[in-house]
């Protein structure tokens, strides 16, 4: 297999599964806790839920990184050549700080979470009267944080769309023309 098309293979599979694995977390695990006998024990599932996936969540990060890092090298060159690649390089590696630092942000307040057990709550990000204060104010910024993940990892997946484009061969053509001619 060649180098590139093993750099791809990293990259995509593992944006697919960061993206993927926390917008269905959010969309169904979160909301789905409710659905716990009690209180405490939808905060015990959610808990339970999110902390299954993080690792799979890691080895899906450092899967992508291994990918674009091989993908960064491969393609420096064009990066010179060809008008457009480097902003698109720029774009996607902003995306992917961006979505690295929120990731890890929402894990260190997940083990906030995760850390008091059977936390009474309404659903994963939802805490109810009786949540200790400091879980809940942990869950209300998860509310908003569950959906930007998904939202920078998904525009990780448009970037590398738009990425993918670049490579046909009459855009280089004119990516090298426009970078020749100014």
């Amino acid at each position: 297999m060649a180098r590139a098309t093993l750099a791809h293979l990293l990259h995509d599979v593992g944006i697919a599964a960061w993206f993927g694995g926390t917008l269905a977390n959010a969309v169904a695990l979160n909301k789905a806790a409710s659905s716990a006998d009690t209180a405490g024990s939808t905060g015990a599932v959610a808990n339970e839920g999110w902390d299954r996936w993080t690792p799979v969540n890691a080895a899906a990060i450092g899967v992508h990184l291994a990918g674009a890092a091989a993908l960064l090298k491969n393609d420096y060159g064009r990066m010179k050549t060809q008008d457009g690649v480097a902003t698109m390089a720029v774009a996607k590696t902003t995306l992917t700080a961006a979505a690295l630092a929120v990731t890890g942000y929402s894990r260190l307040l997940g083990q906030t979470i995760s850390r008091e057990g059977s936390v009474p709550a309404a659903d994963g990000t939802t805490p109810t009267a009786s949540t200790p204060p400091h879980v809940a104010a942990a869950q209300k910024k998860l509310q908003a944080l569950q959906w930007v993940v998904p939202a920078l990892t998904g525009g990780i997946v448009a970037v590398s769309a738009y990425a993918s484009e670049q490579f046909r061969p009459e855009e280089v053509t004119k990516g090298v023309l426009s970078r020749v001619i100014g």
